[in-house]
This record gives structure tokens, C-alpha cells and sequence, in this order.
């Protein structure tokens, strides 16, 4: 696996995470420094501290502090040198870079007009180390096929952060657009694949181009507002299949159902633990949002694996799968 992003870090902090060994640096999901306290790594479901010596241990007093200078030098280099055009990412609290890595990042807000405006005096970071693991959805999509539409379902993700939603959702495109439908009744091609990428996180794409494999057949909006990103990609590149990432607001929901009027169907994610808790929260928002939905997908962690259960729009059980129980690894 690439380690491209340790580049991120400033270089006794390399120096420090490639000391690990490699089996557990290759499972490494988050690093977080926060100046002042313990550098904690994130891996395989588990939390450690990190020493100067580049050792793992329990104890925060025994762990590297990380110090203003290491901060400032992390702040520079995930900006590429340039603060001020990472305004809007910095207002947001997150910055995405290549590859799909994500920097969460706190400090002290600068409010206008109610509004955070910018964040400054950053002190916090939290990366997010992007993995592509091909195959997650390998026993999801067959479930979510319509064979009289020759398509798939409309279908919401849902889970808590950090448990394999965008992992789930990045092979779901790349499937979706290849027409790996891994049923021998299915025998359409591949379809067209918009992902709405606000975050980055999804296609990992540079430049435009996407660093994750996503499919032949699949166009990238990347950076943009989920609600917006819909309605261009419906108007400009006639997709039969939108992909789109932690719907809630209204807008977005508005955006759902202006892609059910033009035949277009979509798998979206949202944070929650339940079906029931999403349906409220959406019928909050819109009348159709809870009835939108034919699938229902919730996803949770056990170690590196990622399982899930999958229920249809009247309630019934359609897969209770279990990575761990069938000997395979997977994580978000």
C-alpha cells in the first residue's frame, strides 16, 4: 500500500511513524496530533500513543508531545505553502488533499455574522488515511439490483463516522460502471455513474482525475455542494446511477427528488445507527425523504471488518452480513 501520505508530516514525525512496524503501519486509519498532548495513531480499530522512539504505547505521559513548530510545519505542508487559498476549506474545518486524505483540523473560530468565517490558531489535526479496498460491496449489490428497470434501487447507506461508508460507496461506483452485477439473471451493462464528491474522499481525485478506480463509465464532480453537484451532473452528463455522500439537509433532499423525476436513480450515505432514527430525520426535512428510499444499508465495525445489515422499504431482513464470520477483512 502506498505510503504517500507520512509526506504530510514533518520529518522527525515520519520519521517516528516508519519506526512502526509494518504490518500495523499498513492498518494506520487516523494519526491525530494535537499540539501540547499525546500523538495518538488510529489502526485497525484500535488506539495507541506514539513515542518519540517511534514505539506504541498506553500511556499518554510516555508519548510525544507534538510542539507549536510541529503544528505550524503540518499546517504548511498540508496547504501546500498557501494558506490563503485554503479559506473555504479552513471555514469548513477539513482539508481534503491527494489521494483522498482527509486533515480534520480544530482551533478558534473567527465568527461573522454569526457565521464561522475562518479558523485560526490551529492546534488540532486529525488525518484520514483513504484506502481503496475493492471488493467490500461484493455481496451487497447483487441485493440492490431491479431487474425490470435493469438498474438499481434507490438506496441510503447509513452509519456512524469511520465505519466504511465511503469504502462501501467508492466500490459500489466502481462495480456499478464496470456491470459487475455478480448475479447470473443480471446480464445489462455497465451504467453511466455520477459521484457528487464534496469532500474529495470518494474518487481521491487530483487535478480532476481520479486516483481511486471508480469505473469506466463513472464522471467526477469533485469539490462541489452535494445539492448543486446533483442538479449539474443530472443536467449535463445524464447519468442512470448518482453516488453521492452524507445526505441530511434539506436541499440535498430536494436535489433526491429532482433526480426520482428524471428517472435517475441514487445510493447515498448519512451519519446515523438506525433506519428508523434516518426516516425521522428525513421526513423532517421533506415529505418524500423517508419513502424515497427502497434499501436500507447500515453498516458497523467489528476490528478491521466491516458488516452490515440490509433492509427493503417495508421493513423486511434482505442480508445480515458478517465479514468476520466468513473470514474476510475489510476497512473503511
Amino acid at each position: 500500500m502506498s505510503l504517500s501520505w507520512l509526506s504530510l508530516f514533518p520529518d522527525h514525525i515520519q520519521s517516528m511513524l516508519r519506526s512502526l512496524p509494518s504490518s500495523l503501519l499498513d492498518e494506520i486509519e487516523e494519526i491525530r496530533l494535537r499540539e501540547g498532548r499525546a500523538l495518538e495513531v488510529n489502526a485497525g480499530g484500535h488506539f495507541y500513543y506514539l513515542t518519540a522512539k517511534g514505539e506504541v504505547t498506553s500511556k499518554p505521559e510516555h508519548a510525544y508531545r507534538p510542539s507549536r513548530k510541529d503544528s505550524n510545519t503540518l499546517l504548511d505542508l498540508i496547504t501546500n505553502h498557501s494558506l490563503y487559498t485554503m479559506e473555504e476549506e479552513l471555514r469548513r474545518g477539513f482539508i481534503t488533499i491527494a489521494g483522498g486524505h482527509r486533515v480534520g483540523l480544530s482551533g478558534r473560530t473567527v465568527l461573522s455574522g454569526g457565521q464561522v468565517a475562518h479558523l485560526r490558531d490551529i492546534s488540532g489535526f486529525n488525518v484520514r488515511v483513504a484506502r481503496e479496498v475493492q471488493g467490500v460491496a461484493d455481496h451487497l449489490l447483487p441485493k440492490l439490483l431491479d431487474f425490470k428497470q435493469k438498474s438499481i434501487n434507490h438506496t441510503l447507506i447509513i452509519s456512524p463516522p469511520q465505519q466504511g461508508k465511503t469504502t462501501m460507496i467508492r466500490d459500489l461506483a466502481r462495480q456499478i460502471s464496470y456491470g459487475t452485477w455478480r448475479n447470473p439473471k443480471a446480464q445489462w451493462q455497465g451504467l453511466k455513474v455520477a459521484v457528487i464528491d464534496e469532500r474529495s474522499e470518494i474518487a481521491g481525485s487530483k487535478r480532476g482525475v481520479p486516483s481511486f478506480d471508480v469505473g469506466p463509465r463513472t464522471d467526477v464532480m469533485d469539490g462541489c455542494p452535494k445539492a448543486e453537484g446533483m442538479m449539474m451532473m443530472i443536467r449535463s452528463m445524464s447519468p442512470d446511477v448518482l453516488i453521492v455522500d452524507e445526505i441530511g439537509r434539506k436541499e440535498d433532499i430536494e436535489a433526491l427528488i429532482e433526480a426520482l423525476h428524471a428517472g435517475v436513480r441514487v445510493i447515498a450515505t448519512a451519519h446515523g445507527s438506525s433506519v428508523e432514527e434516518l426516516q425521522t430525520r428525513l421526513k423532517a426535512v421533506s415529505s418524500l425523504g423517508s419513502d424515497f428510499f427502497k434499501a436500507y444499508v447500515v453498516l458497523s465495525r467489528k476490528g478491521k471488518a466491516i458488516t452490515y445489515k440490509l433492509w427493503d422499504d417495508k421493513g423486511r431482513t434482505m442480508l445480515n452480513y458478517d465479514d468476520v464470520q466468513r473470514g474476510k477483512e475489510y476497512y473503511g
